[in-house]
C-alpha cells in the first residue's frame, strides 16, 4: 500500500510511521520542519514538504495514495490560549487533508481525533461513542476544535468518502518529544509526594497500543465509525501512586477538595492574562473533580486488543525520559527528595 501520513514526526504519528514501515508499506511522511524529521532518520519513508494550510501542496502528497492517515493536530492545548490556531489547525487543516484526499481518489482516510470530543458522564459511568459532547466550548476550545472537525468528517462521509475516526484517551509511552501526556510523569518524578491530587479520574493507553489500532483501522474499521482507543481508566489517586512506583518515589500524599478547583482555575487564568505561563490552563483545572472515563469495547471487538499494560507502559515512559534529560531537578525538588 501506498500510505500518507500527517503528523508522522509526532508522538502518535512517529510510532504508527514505523509499524507501517516495518509491515513493508509504500510510506510518505508530510513535514513542516526538516529538522523534525531527524526521529524518523532510520527509516526508509517519503518525506513530503507541506503545511495543512496549503491544499495543493496536499493534494499533491495525496497523488497515487491508497490510504491517508491524519494525525497532525495542534494538541497541547494548555501552552496557549489561541483558539483561533487551534481552529486552523485541527478543524480547517482537517478539512483541508480530506478534499485532497477525496480529489486524489484515496480509497480510505483514518482521522485521529480525541476522546475529548465525546462527552462526559455526570454519573461517574464511563462513556461511550455514542455520548454526546456537553461541555460549554470555552471550557475546552481542544475538545471543541475536535468536535468540529469530526463534523468535517461527517461531511465528507457523506459526500462518499471513506473515512475512520480514532478517539484516542491519554497516550502515554516512550517518545513523546513535546511532553503532552507525559508531564503527569515528569513532575510526579520530580515532585514526588508533594505533587496534588484531585478526586477526578482519567483513562490512558500506551502509544504502541493506539499506533497499532491505527494500522488494524487500515482494513478493519467501518467508515463512518467512531472508535475510542484506551486501555483503562484510573482515579487519580491510584493513577499517580501507579507513576510514583515507576518513578520510584514517595507517592503524593496532598489531597486538592474539589471546592479549591474552580478558584485555582480563576487564578490560572488571571496568571494567564498578565503574560504568567503555567504547568495547566484553567479548563484543565476544572476537570480535575471529573472522572474522565471511557467504554473501549467497540474498539475492542473490531479494531484491536491492547498489549501493553499500564505498568509497564509507565515504566517505559519514565526510563525513556530519564534517558532523554526530562526529568531535570532544581533546589526545590532537590529539597523536595530530601525530606522525603
Amino acid at each position: 500500500m501506498k500510505i500518507l501520513v500527517t503528523g508522522g514526526t509526532g508522538f502518535v504519528g512517529s510510532h504508527l510511521v514505523r509499524l507501517l514501515v516495518d509491515a513493508g508499506h509504500d510510506v510518505r511522511v508530510l513535514y513542516r520542519s526538516a529538522q523534525k524529521l531527524s526521529v524518523l532518520d532510520d527509516l526508509d519513508i517519503t518525506p513530503v514538504a507541506g503545511d495543512l494550510d496549503d491544499v495543493d501542496a496536499l493534494k499533491q502528497a495525496c497523488a497515487g495514495v491508497d490510504i491517508v492517515y491524519h494525525v497532525a493536530a495542534k494538541a497541547d492545548y494548555w501552552k496557549d490560549d489561541h483558539k483561533d490556531l487551534l481552529y486552523r489547525i485541527n478543524v480547517d487543516g482537517t478539512r483541508n487533508v480530506l478534499t485532497a484526499a477525496q480529489v486524489s481518489g484515496v480509497q480510505r482516510v483514518i482521522f485521529t481525533s480525541s476522546a475529548s470530543a465525546i462527552g462526559f458522564r455526570q454519573d461517574g459511568r464511563s462513556s461511550d461513542e455514542t455520548e454526546p459532547f456537553n461541555m460549554p466550548p470555552e471550557r475546552f476550545w481542544y475538545a471543541y476544535s475536535k468536535v468540529q472537525a469530526e463534523a468535517v468528517v461527517a461531511e465528507f462521509v457523506a459526500d462518499g468518502l471513506d473515512v475512520v475516526t480514532l478517539n484516542p484517551v491519554v497516550v502515554i509511552g516512550p517518545g513523546d518529544l513535546n511532553a503532552i501526556s507525559g508531564t503527569f510523569i515528569i513532575e510526579t518524578a520530580r515532585f514526588q509526594w508533594a505533587v496534588p491530587m484531585s478526586s477526578g479520574g482519567l483513562a490512558v493507553i500506551d502509544v504502541r497500543d493506539v499506533a497499532q489500532a491505527h494500522v488494524n483501522a487500515m482494513t478493519r474499521g467501518l467508515a463512518g465509525e467512531r472508535y475510542i482507543l484506551t486501555t483503562a481508566n484510573y482515579p487519580y489517586n491510584v493513577w499517580f501512586k501507579m507513576i510514583a512506583d515507576a518513578c520510584d518515589v514517595r507517592p503524593p500524599i496532598f489531597s486538592s477538595p474539589d471546592w479549591m478547583l474552580e478558584p485555582t482555575a480563576r487564578f490560572i487564568e488571571l496568571l494567564r492574562r498578565v503574560g504568567i505561563q503555567t504547568p495547566m490552563d484553567a479548563n484543565q483545572t476544572r476537570l480535575g473533580g471529573t472522572n474522565v472515563f471511557f467504554d473501549g469495547r467497540k474498539a475492542y471487538a473490531e479494531l484491536f486488543t491492547p498489549q501493553y499494560d499500564i505498568i509497564t507502559s509507565l515504566q517505559d515512559t519514565y526510563q525513556w525520559y530519564r534517558d532523554n534529560g526530562y526529568i531535570k531537578h532544581n533546589i526545590l525538588t532537590r529539597m523536595i527528595d530530601l525530606i522525603g
